[in-house]
């Protein structure tokens, strides 16, 4: 494979894991606030981060097989898979390291699920609120175009991206579907002594 090719596939590979794992964290957050609008049911925000999620790991392994195979940085598989075990830019890498097996961490315990437990599979689930900003942060130290303009235009929209959506689910209350009949309830039940 041509050494250019890998380079360019490395590099788009990551952009769009990047973009992916975004979108499956705004997801996450907001099918927690059981997010819906007209036209915009609750269990398509959770269908949609699911495959998003599927698709983001497909583009998270493209990016770090090529990474590997590439011969410009000669990186082999220690350091993806041992943290901070390169010699080429041994922090920055060694975060994209730690990222890819907090996804990893999140990937086994879902199609575990059903065998560990939903307490258990969600206690590991909280490291995606982990993984995203350091995988961000191996997206600002690596790479040769990690400080161009168009990589950091990306980088500041999925951190606001992210940053909206915690906001939504910080200072909006959960809908609840039954809170008008509840509210009715109490209302008869008071009145009937």
């Amino acid at each position: 494979m041509n050494d250019t090719l890998l380079w360019y596939t490395t590099r788009g590979a990551g952009v769009v894991s990047l973009l992916l794992l975004t979108g499956v964290v705004v997801l996450g957050v907001l099918s927690v606030k059981r997010f819906e609008m007209a036209g915009w049911p609750r269990f398509l925000t959770v269908g949609l981060h699911r495959n998003i999620s599927l698709l983001a790991v497909v583009f998270l392994a493209v990016h770090i097989l090529t990474a590997v195979v590439d011969p410009f940085t000669h990186l082999g598989w220690v350091p993806a898979l041992i943290p901070f075990g390169s010699y080429y830019r041994t922090f920055w890498l060694g975060l994209g390291t730690i990222a890819a097996e907090l996804v990893a961490a999140i990937v086994v315990t879902s199609l575990l699920r059903g065998l560990i437990g939903a307490g258990a599979w969600r206690l590991v689930h909280w490291l995606a609120y982990a993984a995203w900003p350091v995988a961000v942060l191996h997206g600002i130290g690596t790479g040769t175009d990690a400080g161009s303009l168009w990589l950091v235009a990306i980088q500041v929209l999925c951190a606001l991206a992210v940053a909206v959506a915690v906001a939504l689910r910080l200072l909006t209350r959960s809908p609840d579907p039954l809170a008008e009949d509840r509210a009715r309830f109490r209302e008869r039940v008071r009145r009937d002594p």
